[in-house]
């Protein structure tokens, strides 16, 4: 019920809102939660979404900021005082207010900081040490732990002595007097046991903790494969220096998706971005796609003598570029899906490769057959039939090759495959396939 209120309110603040006064927009926001008031302003129009937002009071914005994409949260933190922005702030949890200020400018980072208190500074900057894509990006210091000699009923004296746990407390951490990681004791097992017994008696050892500078992606691998709601960070030195929590990896895997199906066309933007903005975003790919469409414009005219005598020719090679480009993107998005997941390494890429190439000869076999009677039955010659037929099995083979291997060089070279990979195989496979279906014609026909 209160869901789909909200998604009413949703619609009647993007739809009637230059009918709505201020207040009560305001109202319709005061009934909704941070992520939905984020959902409204990325549905927004810019001036529409400043609005909205100057409405919010100063305690909502830091939880509004945090869910929405980087783009926008730039675009509204550029326009809000330090001041502000330092209040807004300091009731989140420390992955929190990184990722919200470690997109700042330097100075302008610098003075939000020193108005700070000495303790939120300190912890700030220390999340500010890592990257923002590891695991030392994700970590939160609210951590509880307590001592191996510790007994459970000491633990449970201790749990309810605490003003409240923190969010996704489902256990805690076991540590020696240095700080280093020993175990973890989950919430259930300190309720059900027996409250004379030691924490060093019950405690696991078996779940290894993350280091600090593992790779976000990792992470969410990490969580997924052992069914995790929260994990502790070390550091080198071994000692716990913070946690993890699913809520974290949630953010991971859903920013990790948007990028893949963004990239997949070459756009990474804002939905509501200005026009300048948004074509700056896209003109370098749609330049690379501009010279790749030379370099295959390049390889027609090669075979233009081929082409004024046989007029089928130019009818018929789109054919087999088409067919050619639409194997490869599938092969290509199978292989991506498999880098992001970490299914793909050494040892099955051989078995991937091979799979892939049986797929495209079957298919081959069958479309090349396809094609080669429909071709015939249009313009009742064989040779160009058989020409066609041939050029497509070629063309589907080389769209398995370049399907696998494009990505991973791109992977190799550090540049991201779901953003670059689409442009690179088709242009391999329309420069193959024509070439291999104007060279067979120039062998056979002239």
């Amino acid at each position: 019920m209160e869901n789909t209120e909200n998604k009413d309110n949703l619609k009647i603040i993007l739809d009637d809102a230059s009918n709505l006064s201020l207040n009560q927009i305001r109202r319709l926001l005061n009934k909704m939660t941070p992520s939905e008031i984020a959902h409204t302003l990325e549905s927004s129009p810019p001036k529409q979404r400043t609005l909205l937002f100057s409405l919010l009071k100063t305690d909502e914005e830091g939880d509004v900021l945090f869910e929405l994409g980087e783009e926008i949260q730039q675009d509204l933190v550029s326009n809000i005082s330090n001041e502000e922005l330092a209040e807004a702030v300091k009731e989140l949890e420390l992955d929190e207010v990184v990722d919200i200020l470690q997109n700042l400018p330097e100075e302008r980072m610098e003075k939000i900081l020193s108005s700070m208190s000495m303790v939120d500074r300190q912890r700030i900057e220390m999340g500010l040490i890592f990257p923002d894509n590891t695991a030392g990006g994700l970590l939160n210091t609210d951590v509880i732990s307590v001592r191996p000699n510790n007994t459970i009923n000491e633990v449970i004296i201790y749990l309810r002595g605490q003003k409240e746990l923190p969010e996704n407390t489902d256990k805690i951490f076991v540590v020696n007097d240095l700080n280093e990681y020993l175990g973890e004791l989950s919430i259930s097992k300190i309720i059900t046991s027996d409250p004379s017994l030691t924490v060093k008696e019950i405690m696991e050892t078996d779940i290894l903790p993350i280091d600090v500078e593992v790779d976000d992606k990792e992470v969410a691998t990490i969580f997924e494969r052992n069914d995790l709601i929260s994990s502790p960070v070390i550091d080198q030195n071994k000692k716990l220096i913070g946690r993890i929590t699913i809520d974290d990896v949630v953010d991971v895997i859903r920013e990790d998706a948007d990028q893949n199906l963004l990239g997949m066309a070459g756009v990474a933007e804002d939905t509501f971005a200005p026009p300048g903005r948004a074509a700056k975003s896209r003109v370098f790919w749609l330049s690379m796609n501009l010279i790749t469409a030379f370099i295959a414009a390049s390889t027609i005219n090669l075979f233009q003598e081929v082409i004024d005598k046989i007029v089928y020719l130019a009818v018929l090679m789109p054919i087999v570029a088409s067919m050619g480009g639409v194997a490869a993107t599938q092969t290509l998005t199978i292989v991506i899906r498999g880098l992001t997941l970490e299914q793909i390494n050494t040892s099955n890429i051989r078995w991937l490769f091979k799979r892939e190439l049986a797929v495209s000869i079957l298919n081959g076999v069958v479309l090349s057959l396809l094609v080669g009677i429909a071709t015939y039955a249009w313009f009742q010659d064989m040779t160009i039939a058989l020409l066609i037929s041939f050029a497509l099995v070629i063309n589907l083979i080389s769209s398995v090759i370049a399907g696998i291997l494009v990505p991973l060089i791109l992977r190799k070279l550090k540049q991201d495959p779901a953003i670059g990979g689409s442009v690179v195989v088709t242009t391999v496979t329309d420069v193959v396939g024509f070439l291999s279906f104007l060279g067979l014609a120039t062998i056979y026909l002239v």
